[in-house]
């Protein structure tokens, strides 16, 4: 491997808003295939769904198959991130565009340094999940879009938070499928339907994802 990355002078990217209009990007001397070559590649897995879909048990289950099989990879769950990174967001359309615009870089930095961040998060609006593929893709960072599918009745039937009683009884506003929409991915990468596969088998098929995008 040469000492001499083939990048060797800083890349200038332009500000991405006013308040940064001073800031520019800054590289370093590891390359992404230097990173690669310690941990296999890192990308974005971003698990999409309604609550009760089954979203962090798949990513849960992912996360351990991936380390048992010698990868590096760091689960970031909706509701854990909200006790920091997303705290004191709310869940109208704006605080939910930021909550996804935050994790979002959180999992490309992550992906950046060879990780697969595996993102489980309601994301219930199109646009917000199109913007975090964007930057990946600005980045050159592989971005793999799985919508964790299931019917509203079935993720009604297993509410697992109480939650969806709660907004049925007007406890709990612009809730995800019940008084705020749910915009589903056009063209997922993987496409997992809950009521129909167990989640080894959805596992089974997030991985196959990861690696044949390491291939493409």
């Amino acid at each position: 491997m040469s000492d001499t990355p083939s990048a060797e002078q800083p890349q200038q990217h332009g500000a991405r808003d006013a308040a940064g209009q001073n800031l520019q990007w800054h590289d370093g001397q590891v390359t992404r295939p230097m990173r690669d070559a310690l941990t296999g590649g890192g990308c974005t897995v971003w698990l999409t769904g309604l609550s009760g879909a089954g979203k962090s048990t798949i990513a849960v289950a992912l996360e351990r198959t991936l380390v048992e099989s010698g990868r590096l990879a760091y689960r970031l769950d909706g509701d854990n991130v909200r006790l920091g990174l997303n705290a004191g967001l709310g869940f109208d359309a704006a605080g939910r565009a930021e909550a996804v615009r935050r994790m979002g870089e959180a999992a490309l930095l992550l992906a950046d340094a060879g990780v697969v961040a595996i993102v489980a998060m309601i994301s219930p609006y199109r646009a917000d999940r199109d913007a975090v593929r964007a930057r990946h893709a600005e980045r050159g960072v592989r971005f793999i879009e799985v919508h964790v599918d299931v019917p509203l009745a079935v993720a009604e039937s297993r509410d697992p938070k109480g939650l969806y009683a709660k907004a049925r009884g007007g406890q709990v506003a612009a809730f995800t499928g019940i008084s705020d929409p749910y915009e589903a991915p056009v063209r997922p990468d993987v496409h997992l339907r809950t009521q129909e596969a167990d989640i080894a088998m959805c596992v089974q098929h997030v991985h196959a994802a990861v690696i044949a995008s390491e291939r493409a």
